[in-house]
């Protein structure tokens, strides 16, 4: 029963992040307009919520701001029931502007600190409790300052079947998910990048048995950036009927007229080309209340906004630069040390397990306190023509919570994750693939003559550039 209440909630949150996808069913404008009438009757599936006085209106073709809320309501006969009111499990807010490089998100911790108008100090999912979608609206705006535009509360079922619609996500999974016991939902994912259908996927979102908000907000923000760079509109459009009918089933929204629904169509898809961007919401973690100032939220909603306060460095994401130029982190100028045996051990054990077909590299360098999290794995991926590819998987512990990155080799020489990289960067003889977050970088992948490879950041992006660069041009094949 514990498993089946808490799968229910996370249906909800990916379902929000389809608001963006099925919007973009349509590849022309004159598309667009055959299919607004079935977008203005999903978002009147449900009643309308009555935010008008709350929100911002906004021109066609101006930049908005929605906030989505995924909440753990159930109805009194469901069989997971257990009584009370719904709080927002999720609380994610997107910005579309087509002027800016990205679309941005920003999930807001469910555990944040923060007054609730006539009830007093409390975590920020409590004002959905409290006071449903209003008061929730209400206490964003009052905590971040953001103007919002549009409101999407997100209610049980649907997330299964629609990503088994959009024919399942390759994920890059950054460590084994597993959990048996009856306090969590069962879950038993395996690290690696591989395809991953409904079940799964719902199970892998809202994974936190050994995690915080933190983490888990970016590891779904992660989720999304995935299925936005795999989905296609044409695939959209082929499933457009089923995903608007699951749509209009499970959400409600302010939207309730014609000219609403064009205005935000035409936004998304003049939005549609940009990649996602997310913001690590910086808060500090403690037993019972995620914390944090208003001076560092106020920074993040600029960041969110695409402004950047300091005048440096190149749009929203925050920024990781690693250290200062000339200033050295520690030896070697980027703070790694020499882990050459153990690495070369992990590769050791991938041959050991039967790989055939690939070459195995390993990092010869890694951060003070690193440590392999074990056994590496050796398997093979399947793409969606059903060849399979020989794989391997060395996962890497950075040291604190949540925090895991790996070096990924696959025979696979174009997988969706390569698809569009931000730049590319020739050293020792080497075309090195980068992709960033902004001004954070997420992936560095190259290709030689024994296969493809690339090394993951950790979900909250703590590694470095120069730190990323320095250990990808530390590998040595075994």
């Amino acid at each position: 029963m514990l498993e089946t209440a808490r799968r229910g909630i996370w249906k909800r949150y990916l379902l929000g992040a389809l608001v963006i996808l099925t919007a973009s069913i349509s590849a022309t404008a004159v598309a667009a307009f055959h299919e607004v009438d079935k977008l203005v009757n999903a978002f009147k599936h449900n009643p309308t919520l009555n935010l008008n006085r709350f929100l911002a209106q906004a021109d066609t073709g101006k930049p908005q701001t929605l906030l989505l809320i995924g909440s753990d309501k159930r109805a009194p006969t469901a069989i997971d029931y257990q009584g009370g009111s719904a709080r927002s499990d999720t609380l994610m807010l997107v910005r579309l502007d087509p002027s800016k490089r990205a679309t941005t998100v920003m999930s807001i911790p469910r555990d944040l600190k923060v007054h609730i108008p006539g009830h007093g100090v409390g975590k920020i999912n409590s004002a959905y409790t409290d006071g449903g979608a209003q008061l929730t609206l209400q206490v964003v705006k009052q905590v971040t300052g953001l103007t919002i535009n549009h409101v999407v509360t997100i209610s049980f079922g649907g997330f299964r079947g629609a990503v088994d619609a959009l024919g399942c996500v390759f994920a890059d999974v950054d460590r084994r998910y597993y959990n048996e016991t009856e306090n969590y939902a069962h879950i038993n994912i395996q690290p690696g990048y591989q395809k991953i259908c409904g079940s799964d996927a719902l199970d892998y979102v809202r994974y936190r048995h050994d995690d915080n908000d933190i983490i888990r907000a970016a590891r779904q923000q992660d989720f999304i950036r995935q299925i936005k760079q795999q989905v296609t509109v044409a695939k959209l459009i082929d499933q457009r009927d089923k995903l608007i009918k699951i749509f209009g089933q499970v959400t409600q929204s302010d939207i309730g007229d014609t000219n609403a629904v064009l205005r935000l169509l035409n936004l998304v898809i003049a939005s549609a080309s940009h990649p996602i961007t997310e913001i690590h919401f910086d808060a500090k973690l403690g037993p019972s209340y995620v914390t944090a100032g208003p001076r560092k939220i106020h920074k993040l909603a600029e960041e969110f906004l695409g402004v950047n306060p300091s005048g440096q460095g190149g749009g929203p994401g925050g920024g990781n630069p690693g250290p200062p130029p000339g200033r050295p982190a520690g030896p070697g100028g980027d703070g790694l040390i020499d882990a050459s045996g153990t690495g070369k051990a992990e590769a050791l054990q991938v041959v050991q397990q039967g790989l055939r077909g690939l070459q195995v590299v390993y990092p010869r360098r890694l951060p003070p306190g690193a440590q392999y999290v074990g056994p590496p794995r050796s398997y093979a991926i399947v793409n969606r023509q059903n060849r399979s590819f020989p794989a391997f998987r060395l996962v890497i512990a950075k040291g604190q919570i949540g925090e895991y990155y790996g070096i990924q080799g696959t025979s696979w020489s174009n997988p969706p994750i390569l698809r569009s990289p931000s730049n590319v960067v020739q050293q020792g003889g080497l075309s090195y693939l980068i992709f960033r977050d902004a001004s954070r970088v997420r992936l560095i992948a190259w290709h030689t003559g024994g296969g493809t490879y690339w090394i993951s950041n950790t979900l909250s992006e703590s590694l470095s550039e120069q730190q990323m660069m320095a250990i990808a041009r530390s590998t040595q094949t075994l």
